[in-house]
């Protein structure tokens, strides 16, 4: 009787796993994490309305909601590079598992708390993290001209927000306050037990062996993501932010209950997240450039038309509706565009630590628009303002991306694709 040297063994199962079955389950990862990541912006303007946290201003909310991102954001520098060292395999789980606790904690001992919510909102940032950890893995798994669709797809996983959305105020409202955390933790803690059995990592993947600062450095010196910090920040910080704020927009604009500005808010979410995918294929056929330009342009316009309508207070179901609807797609594309710019000039190797720097933009990109907009509208009971802003900064990466990237673009593209 024959027998397999265990290396062999393991070897041979990782060339044999999927690379649609790891794409898969990454998205899957990011979906849970994500909803966990959400579960505080829905019911904000609901605390906010029954008082049991006291008095709470509009900048209250936007704080309460903004914080999980900016944790997440921020983080996304840090778990990035450890991806890149340790691989998806272990950092999955890992991500995954930290969450629960801060789930637990909102739970069981802040809801009745601001100060503690802010507490819980810090660490579920955590959350937010696991995109740092499903780009570099999924990148590895696909060769270079399919990168654009694999990593759009598992962008998709950020309609975990709208998973949050959907269920988050009504399974606190008819079920029970505990509902939504209880349940979102139990689906982590399978995730977790899922991931741990059938992930692993891309055969061949190059492991760096320089320090964690080293490469932290090296990768912020290099040109493609400062620019891809800033298309990011503006394509998918847009979409945090409104996905975030806009329950609290939508119920002080325009006096919708709580589940019904969620509800449009899920709307917003998924046609961004079906769009994001969309512009990963898209830029594997067109180029990332024409579809980061035209995605830009879209955003410019909408957030003008937006804001010009918003001084009337307009119905809800009207122009302004289909507009943020058309920047939803917009800002999905663009995501999804921005990371197959990446994958197309950035070393494999460099990834994961390319997207922590450039997901931290992103998700930056999303903490500071609702807190700007909490602050406008207690100045001047007005968002037109904060909308005014969205299009300039659009225009500004519209300008960016046809002049500065596209020069990065064509320069390193050719390069990066090289065997070797």
């Amino acid at each position: 009787m024959s027998t397999t040297p265990r290396g062999t063994s393991t070897s041979q199962e990782t060339e044999n796993r999927s690379p649609a079955l790891m794409l898969a389950l990454a998205t899957i990862g990011f979906a849970v994490n994500f909803w966990a990541w959400a579960l505080i912006s829905p019911l904000g303007p609901l605390f906010r309305d029954k008082g049991t946290l006291g008095t709470l201003s509009e900048s209250d909310v936007a704080l309460m909601v903004a914080v999980p991102v900016l944790v997440g954001s921020l983080g996304r520098i840090l778990v990035g590079a450890l991806t890149d060292r340790f691989g998806g395999r272990i950092m999955f789980p890992l991500v995954s598992a930290a969450t629960i606790v801060p789930i637990l904690f909102l739970a069981f001992v802040a809801l009745d708390s601001y100060a503690l919510i802010l507490v819980g909102g810090f660490f579920l940032g955590i959350g937010g993290t696991a995109f740092a950890v499903g780009v570099p893995f999924v990148n590895a798994w696909f060769p270079p001209e399919r990168r654009g669709l694999a990593v759009g797809i598992f962008g998709a996983g950020m309609g975990g927000t709208a998973i949050s959305a959907l269920t988050t105020v009504k399974l606190f409202t008819n079920v029970g306050e505990k509902a939504p955390f209880l349940i979102t933790a139990a689906a982590l803690a399978v995730y977790v037990v899922v991931s741990s059995l059938m992930l692993r990592d891309a055969p061949g993947r190059v492991v760096p062996t320089t320090s964690l600062a080293t490469r932290l450095v090296a990768n912020a010196r290099l040109p493609i993501t400062w620019q891809a910090c800033i298309l990011y920040a503006v394509a998918f910080g847009g979409y945090v932010a409104f996905s975030v704020y806009l329950p609290a927009y939508l119920k002080t604009e325009y006096g919708l209950s709580p589940t019904g500005a969620a509800n449009r808010m899920a709307g917003f979410v998924v046609v961004a997240v079906v769009m994001r995918p969309v512009g990963g294929w898209l830029s594997d056929r067109l180029g990332p450039i024409p579809v980061l330009a035209a995605g830009y342009g879209v955003v410019v316009l909408d957030a003008a038309l937006d804001a010009a309508v918003a001084a009337g207070r307009p119905p809800v179901d009207t122009l302004g509706a289909a507009a943020f609807l058309s920047m939803a797609a917009a800002l999905g594309c663009g995501s999804g565009a921005t990371f197959a710019l990446i994958a197309r000039v950035t070393d494999p190797a460099r990834v994961g630590g390319v997207t922590g720097l450039v997901g931290a933009a992103g998700g930056f990109g999303g903490f500071v628009p609702p807190l700007l907009m909490g602050y406008i509208y207690g100045r001047t009971d007005s968002y037109a303002l904060g909308l005014w802003l969205l299009s300039v900064t659009a225009a500004l990466a519209l300008a960016l991306t046809l002049t500065i990237v596209r020069s990065t673009e064509r320069t390193r593209g050719d390069a990066a694709l090289q065997p070797g």
